[in-house]
Order: C-alpha cells, then structure tokens, then sequence
C-alpha cells in the first residue's frame, strides 16, 4: 500500500524533489505507490498524492495515474528511452487489476504510446450534445463510466488525466474544445477535499475552460483522516460523489 510511503518523506523532500535543483544530481527513480479508495479503511486508501503535487514545480518530477494495462507499460517504458532523467510517481491501482475494463487489446502495447488524457472512448456520446465535462484521475473514471450507464446521461463526456504533472495542458485543452456547447465542467475524485488533485489542478483545468463555463468539485467532503474505516460509510460516500457528480453544482464553483 502506497500509504506508507510517508515513512520516506524526508528522503522524497530533501533528495527525490529538489536533488536536481538543488545540486544538480538527476535521477530516474520510479515510485510505485499503490493507490485507490476501495473501503479497506484510512490505512490502505492513500499514497497521498496531494503531498506530491505540492511538491511538483520546476519540471522536477512526473506524476502518473494509469488506468488501464497499455498505460502503466507505455509510462515505464517512455521512462527508460527519455533522453534525461527525471524521478516517477506512479499512483498505481489496487482493484483495477482484477477489473476487466482495465484490460487493454495487444495492440494497445504493440503501436500505442502513453497518454497524458484520454478523452471520451464512447461514440454514442455527441460532442454538440455534451451539456457537461467530468474531469477526473484513477479508478474513479470506471464508477463514472458506470454511474453515466445508470443515469443514461448522453449530455455528459468523461476525460481521464492519466499525468497530472507537468500538466499536459495542450491536450486537456484539446479534448475540451471538443465540446463546445458544455456549460459546466466538474474535478470528479474519490479523496477527500483536502487531498488529492483537486486543490492543484483547479486552476490547470480553469485555465484551459472556454468561456462562460463554470467548474465545480464533486468528491468527499474535506477529512482529517484519508479515509474512513468502515465499509457501509464508505459505500454512501462514494455513491454520493458519483451522484454529485451528475448533480447540480453545489459549494465552490469558478467560472471561466
């Protein structure tokens, strides 16, 4: 579980994060940190990716959120053939695994490459029709996908950031032109608040909204804890931010 790997902060702060800006001393290093919010309780849901997105500036690290098998290959492997070095976060899944959604055709493997988005994969989805974006990294996308089966909402596309650091802006911002009639765009995540993405791709995903547009939050409410520790709560919460996602936005909405 990636959620111990707050016993290594002083080795990430001092020497992962600021080595190269520091001292001038690169380095490849790949972090594999499982990562998923899945009812297993506070101590087994979070590699705490809000820590490292704070400590990414300066193109001093990467950070991943693969979803499917083709992506976690083409990420490692686009690691070893850069020409420079520069340490990977991987937020790797836990029940993706077992998850036949996840699965990717050899192909995939063969003549693809890493995406830093993915944007809608259903073509019954219109781009003119689209009345809503849900933006979302991790596993969190399959609930979506799933939740958008239930509700049969065709006005509502789905963009998953597989890197949200460096933020790949010129590709979020082209999927996104895709739907020119969206009025609202929602950061859909299955962390608290206070953690995950949210609070440091507000302003990424802003920047890159057309006019008029207005971007909301859907996730759980901000905790002092990752997680909670019973199965049941975890359940309503997790239905409730999938229900808010497809809801009225509510709360901190930032308009464009």
């Amino acid at each position: 579980f990636g959620d111990f790997v707050n016993g290594a902060q002083v080795v990430i702060d001092q020497f992962i994060a600021s080595g190269e800006v520091k001292w001038g001393r690169a380095n490849g290093l790949v972090m594999m940190l499982p990562h998923g919010y899945e009812g297993q309780g506070p101590e087994h849901s979070s590699a705490r990716l809000e820590r490292f997105m704070q400590l990414a500036a300066d193109n001093n690290m990467q950070i991943v959120q693969p979803t499917s098998a083709s992506q976690i290959f083409h990420v490692l492997r686009r690691q070893m053939v850069r020409q420079f070095r520069k340490p990977m976060v991987i937020m790797t899944p836990k029940s993706l695994l077992r998850n036949k959604d996840a699965t990717s055709p050899l192909t995939d493997f063969t003549k693809g490459e890493f995406k830093t988005v993915i944007g809608e994969q259903n073509a019954d989805i219109v781009g003119d029709k689209v009345k809503r974006v849900i933006a979302c990294s991790g596993k969190v996308y399959y609930d979506l996908v799933k939740k958008r089966e239930e509700k049969k909402a065709a006005d509502v596309a789905m963009l998953r950031v597989e890197q949200l650091y460096p933020f790949p802006h010129k590709a979020f911002a082209a999927e996104m032109k895709k739907y020119p009639n969206a009025s609202e765009v929602v950061w859909c995540q299955d962390e608290p608040q206070n953690q995950g993405a949210w609070f440091f791709v507000q302003h990424y995903v802003h920047e890159n909204m057309l006019d008029g547009q207005r971007l909301g939050y859907a996730g759980r409410v901000a905790s002092a804890s990752p997680a909670v520790g019973y199965a049941h709560l975890h359940q309503e919460q997790q239905k409730a931010l999938l229900d808010q996602a497809f809801g009225k936005l509510k709360g901190f909405v930032l308009s464009k």
